[in-house]
Parts: structure tokens; C-alpha cells; sequence
């Protein structure tokens, strides 16, 4: 909870300076596209949290993003498929993807990092392939398919909606917050992050919940990638997704996710997804700040992260060494 009000400060901090330095910030345009652009990232970043708490790493949703985001106006447009069709494949396609990466660390005994930087390389390479480098798009077709991301939930009363992005991801994150703290395979989960060789010998199939978590992460990824190419309408190969995998882990981090693994809550991580698109909204809108160190910050906040995480871990063991010296004495 501690964590999750820090980051929530945070992202107040941000939007209150932000505000007081330029006064495009709170127009109903920004608003609206601020929530539509931190709900899109968010679900891509829950994807991430599932992996980190696992103790992994993926490096590859950037690349599944730009493939699903390429192949999917492509077979509409250019390959004719129905769109429950298409939609059905893209969403095979990222489970496939995931399932191929939780099978090569399981089985084959490989690192994440390495698993995943080489899909990183190889599903941007298959997809500038198979489109020929050429952009794809939608033609100014599919409109009533583009409003799952360009829609919105209009408020009574006024002229603010709810983007339908938003939408979706207050669906998914009730969805894993449902299965990370209410079912067993959660708490398999993150007891897997915190020691997996002493979950594995507690009786739990470590491989099958690496497995599955890899596969939540590329299927929401993909799902990401539909929701991205439906709100910009069309996708280049060479650069779609371009490091949406850093926005994605970085969220994660800020939301609480330990890169050890066993720790991470989800609506931190969907608050950590805000941080980062705001961050970025106020480098663009802030004329003090150059355009050009955006992932200078990135980067900031990542090492930042990781090194408040490494003191409070630090802190709280030496507060767990001291209660237990305190009861040791009283003992005796």
C-alpha cells in the first residue's frame, strides 16, 4: 500500500507542476488522450508485471506489439479476412508467441533476456517480411472495429468522455488483480518469484506457471498492438512498438514490481503506466525541456526505481534483523 501511495504522489507531483508550467495540459484534448495513451501502455504493462513477478524479463513486447499491429490491417485490408477472423489469429499469434518463449526457459533452459531479446530481433524481422516494409492501414475502413480505440463513453452532462481504452483496461487489470490475489495460481506465482527452488519442492509445477505468464504477457501485448494500430490507424514495420517494452517494464517497476520477482500489485502498475505517459506528455508540452532526452527520463526513472527498490529491501531486512534480535533477547 505504502508503495502504491508513493507512485500515486508521484503521479499527482507530476500532473500539479505540469499544470502550473504550461496551460495546454488540462485542455479537454490532452485529458482525453493522456488517459487513452496511459491506458493502452497500461495494459501492455500489466502483461510486463506478470513476468517480472515470475522473476523474468521480456524484452520482446515492442516487436509483438509491431507484429500484431502490421498483420492485423494487413490480413483485413490487403489479405480480405473477416475481422473476427483476423482478430482470432492475432490473438493466436501472441499466445503462440508466448507459449514459444515459456517453453525455451522451461524446457530448454535458457535465460529470459536471451529468449526474449532474440524474439525482440526476430518477430519485427518475420513482420517486415511478410508486409514487404510497407505501411499498413485501414484505408479509412473498419470505422465501427477503430472505435474500440478512438471511442468513447461520453459522461452526462458534459463534454468529457471516457476513452474506450480505458475502458478495457479497468477490465483487464479486475482480471488479474482477481487471479493474482484470489486464485491459487497467483499466489503460486509470486511464491515462484520469491524462491522457485523452494516452490518447486512445496509441490508446484514452477514450468507450468512460467509457461502461463509468458503467455499472459505476449497475449496482452498483442492485445496492445490491435488497440495501438486501431487508434492510429496504420503501422509502419521499421518502427512501430519501438521500445514500448522499456514504457512497459519501466511501469512495472514504479508500480511496485520487484526485478527479483515475488512482489508487484496491479493497480501500481497501471498508476506507473500513467507516470510514464504524463512524464512524456509533460517533456512535449513543457518548453523548458527539451523534446529530445525522453528517454534520457526513461532512463532516470528506471535506475531510479531499481535502486529505491534495493533500499527499502535493504531497509526492511535489517528492521526484520532487529525484531528478531529484540525477541531473541526477550526470550531469553
Amino acid at each position: 500500500m505504502k508503495k502504491i501511495l508513493g507512485i500515486l504522489g508521484l503521479l499527482v507531483f507530476i500532473c500539479v507542476v505540469t499544470a502550473l508550467m504550461s496551460d495546454r495540459f488540462l485542455t479537454q484534448f490532452n485529458i482525453e488522450n493522456l488517459i487513452r495513451r496511459s491506458a493502452l501502455f497500461g495494459i501492455i504493462s500489466v502483461g510486463a508485471a506478470f513476468v517480472i513477478i515470475t522473476g523474468g524479463i521480456d524484452l520482446s513486447i515492442g516487436s509483438v506489439v509491431c507484429m500484431i499491429g502490421c498483420l492485423l490491417p494487413w490480413m483485413l485490408v490487403q489479405q480480405e479476412f473477416s475481422v473476427p477472423l483476423a482478430l482470432l489469429i492475432s490473438l493466436g499469434i501472441s499466445l503462440a508467441v508466448g507459449l514459444s518463449h515459456g517453453l525455451l526457459i522451461t524446457k530448454v533452459r535458457l535465460q529470459p533476456f536471451v529468449v526474449t531479446l532474440c524474439g525482440l530481433l526476430v518477430y519485427r524481422g518475420i513482420t517486415r517480411g511478410i508486409v514487404q516494409d510497407q505501411t499498413q492501414g485501414f484505408k479509412s475502413g473498419y470505422q465501427s472495429l477503430r472505435a474500440l480505440a478512438q471511442g468513447q463513453l461520453a459522461l452526462p452532462g458534459t463534454d468529457f468522455g471516457i476513452p474506450y481504452p480505458c475502458l478495457i483496461l479497468a477490465v483487464v487489470a479486475a482480471l488479474a488483480i482477481l487471479f493474482l490475489n484470489y486464485t491459487i495460481y497467483g499466489r503460486y506465482m509470486l511464491a515462484l518469484g520469491r524462491n522457485e527452488t523452494a516452490a518447486r519442492y512445496s509441490g508446484i509445477n514452477t514450468d507450468r506457471m512460467i509457461i502461463l505468464a509468458y503467455m499472459i504477457c505476449a497475449l496482452l501485448s498483442g492485445l496492445g498492438g490491435m488497440l495501438f494500430v486501431l487508434d492510429v490507424g496504420s503501422a509502419q514495420p521499421v518502427d512501430f512498438g519501438n521500445f514500448y517494452e522499456l514504457y512497459a517494464i519501466a511501469a512495472a517497476v514504479l508500480g511496485g514490481c520487484s526485478l527479483r520477482g515475488g512482489e508487484g500489485t496491479i493497480i501500481g502498475v497501471v498508476i506507473g503506466a500513467a507516470v510514464m505517459q504524463v512524464l512524456k506528455n509533460s517533456i512535449t508540452l513543457i518548453d523548458a525541456i527539451p523534446t529530445n532526452i525522453e528517454f534520457a527520463v526513461i532512463g532516470i526513472v528506471i535506475l531510479g526505481g531499481v535502486i529505491a527498490d534495493e533500499y527499502v529491501k535493504r531497509f526492511a531486512a535489517a528492521r526484520r534483523a532487529r525484531l528478531q534480535a529484540e525477541l531473541a533477547q526477550q526470550a531469553e
